[in-house]
């Protein structure tokens, strides 16, 4: 069986640190530098001649370097003869631009990028992508290749539970329309009502005018979405809600963008606090704002639970051969992570 080789593009090293520990592994040795003329060069440091590699580079950060680099350093494994490379993109880039939009058919030639980023991937040698929360599911049939597209879902429902004291009478919120579904189920889950806000955006990262469709009266409105921005949107929903009686709001982010003015809005709106996975680096953007709290273990066990389906033997079997990095990293799980245990049941089916 191939061994695990780690690599960290230069996007959240933090994160492929925690992985790396949780694995008991170094990571590979790699170079990245610019070029006189800003292009890209990597130089892979080590063998990975029949190797499984894993590079871990989320889209955020400087996101056009970024992405390049993860080209680069995926056709760099795959010509090196790695038996198989899987991009791990924690964050996937360009996954707003997913269709044509239809604004009175002002943007007929617009492009879909996030296919032509699929597109890339695929052609510089990736083999499987395992990403977390796409913004829309779709994306995952822009690929030829498996797609791991993990959920937050378990972490919210576990911050949720041991943080609002009076969890059982809260109402989930979503700030439009297209999260809808993810917010009911985990409102099914927790057996608790759910609320949307329908917003008119008249023009990108700015919105008209919002209603709230359900009952925040003396309850605790948390705003769950997939993604936030510049936060306008979600400042002016947590607005909304304490405008309608909510005595308590707050958002759970999977990917924390926070560009331009977010953390000023942040600072200046009615949350409590704003709860984000480390999907994205928050750690300068958490000395300017206290509000902002970071699910850190989350990401890195949910990445470890692909990899230890996917290092299943074709049987579906577990070897009992000690070589086995999947028996490993099953280990490693249950020992830090015992809740979140019962997850490969779900990835394999």
């Amino acid at each position: 069986m191939p061994n695990i080789v780690l690599f960290s593009g230069s996007s959240h090293q933090d994160l492929s640190q925690r992985v790396a520990d949780r694995l008991g592994l170094d990571l590979g040795k790699v170079v990245t530098k610019k070029f006189s003329n800003q292009e890209t060069s990597v130089e892979i440091g080590e063998s990975v001649r029949g190797e499984d590699v894993y590079i871990i580079q989320s889209g955020c950060g400087e996101i056009n370097d970024n992405l390049m680099e993860l080209l680069i350093m995926i056709n760099a494994c795959k010509i090196a003869s790695s038996s198989r490379v899987t991009a791990v993109i924690p964050c996937f880039p360009y996954a707003r631009q997913d269709k044509k939009d239809k604004d009175q058919g002002r943007w007929s030639r617009a492009p879909i990028s996030a296919k032509l980023v699929a597109n890339m991937l695929s052609v510089a040698g990736a083999d499987h992508i395992i990403t977390m929360d796409l913004h829309a599911s779709q994306i995952q049939g822009f690929f030829d290749i498996p797609v791991d597209n993990l959920y937050a879902e378990p972490a919210v429902l576990q911050w949720i539970k041991e943080n609002i004291p009076d969890w059982r009478n809260c109402v989930i919120v979503s700030p439009d329309a297209g999260g809808a579904k993810r917010v009911t189920s985990i409102a099914d889950r927790l057996n608790v009502e759910f609320a949307l806000i329908h917003k008119e955006r008249k023009k990108a990262n700015e919105v008209d005018r919002m209603v709230l469709v359900g009952d925040v009266t003396d309850r605790v409105a948390i705003l769950v979405d997939d993604m936030a921005d510049t936060c306008g949107t979600v400042c002016h929903a947590a607005d909304k809600l304490v405008t309608a009686g909510a005595t308590k709001v707050y958002a759970i982010l999977t990917h924390g963008i926070f560009s331009g003015p977010a953390i000023s809005r942040i600072n200046n709106a009615a949350f409590e606090a704003v709860v984000v996975t480390n999907t994205i680096p928050q750690e300068e953007k958490m000395k300017h704002c206290p509000k902002i709290q970071v699910l850190c273990s989350f990401t890195v066990v949910a990445i470890l639970l692909v990899l230890f389906s996917w290092l299943l033997i074709p049987t579906g079997s577990v070897s009992t051969d000690s070589n086995n990095h999947h028996i490993y990293i099953w280990r490693v799980i249950a020992k830090h992570d015992p809740l979140f245990c019962f997850m490969p049941v779900v990835i394999l089916i």
